[in-house]
């Protein structure tokens, strides 16, 4: 396999559908949810596509808020452009250096941008609900990495981030008060 680079980053709404680039697709116990279900941690390309993608949308996403949202929102959204391209060029790097042998995607799936489509109709609300369930898939998919993965760098970068993407969720829920 070669390695591909990021075109973009943001934050897990589900991977039923795959964008029809050289994304990488995850397994099925993970695209599913099975893996979610049971606690298993997912495999390391499974990891780092949902975590690649993930970033991708949230950025996109984000970028939206900024435009459209209230105060409390873009300050929310601002805070989550930062991190979220820090964690994008943190496992970029990760894989470019040869530490994790993995593919990274070159888009968002399907299902993103269509939801990212669908967010440009959106406003506060709906936006904040939407956070809010994507860091709480981000939260466990980095927990279940961090905690069973199969790559040891990219491993103790799960675990590492994992505080701020709790952090992330505690900020989303503080939103919808």
């Amino acid at each position: 396999m070669t390695r591909l680079t990021f075109t973009l980053a943001g934050a897990l709404l589900g991977t039923s559908a795959w964008a029809k680039t050289d994304t990488p697709a995850p397994s099925t116990t993970e695209k599913t949810g099975v893996n979610s279900v049971l606690g298993v941690a997912p495999s390391t390309q499974d990891f780092v596509t949902e975590a690649a993608t993930s970033d991708m949308f949230e950025i996109a996403s984000i970028k939206l808020a900024l435009e459209r949202s209230d105060d409390a929102t873009k300050a929310f959204a601002q805070q989550m452009v930062t991190d979220h391209e820090k964690t994008t060029s943190d496992l970029k790097g990760l894989v470019i250096r040869g530490k994790v042998q993995a593919t990274l995607p070159t888009g968002m799936t399907d299902r993103q941008l269509s939801t990212l489509n669908d967010l440009k109709a959106l406003q506060g609300a709906e936006y904040r609900s939407i956070q809010v369930d994507a860091h709480k898939d981000a939260v466990d998919l980095f927990k279940r990495y961090g905690d069973g993965g199969e790559q040891a760098d990219l491993k103790a970068w799960a675990a590492a981030t994992l505080p701020h993407l709790q952090h992330h969720l505690d900020m989303a829920n503080g939103l919808n008060k």
